[in-house]
């Protein structure tokens, strides 16, 4: 039973989360226009916050889990480099905090 939940892919690519973020913004923007033009014709400040609702429930629906169109620009990574024995595991950073100033 685990197994099936290991096989169902859980990322996004960058240009995948890109556009995710595009059709959110897009649907709360074009849910929050309709529902405040039908708010203010029948004058029921209720049905902009339920078509607002309506907007982001759909968004979510649409950019929260990972499909497949937001996978389709992976990475390509470099290979790790081999490691040598005798090789100083310091970073740079750190060698220039030891250093005493006088």
């Amino acid at each position: 039973m685990l197994s099936v939940f290991k096989s169902i892919p859980t990322h996004m690519d960058y240009k995948g989360q890109k556009l995710a973020e595009q059709i959110f913004q897009g649907v709360i923007l074009v849910s929050a226009v309709i529902g405040f033009i039908y708010g203010l014709f029948i004058q029921q400040f209720g049905w902009t916050v339920y078509i607002m609702l309506a907007g982001f429930a759909l968004s979510c629906l649409l950019t929260l889990p990972p499909w497949p169109v937001y996978r389709k620009n992976p990475l390509t990574w470099q290979p790790p480099l081999p490691e040598t024995p005798g090789e100083n595991r310091e970073k740079p950073q750190e060698n220039l905090k030891k250093k005493k100033h006088k």
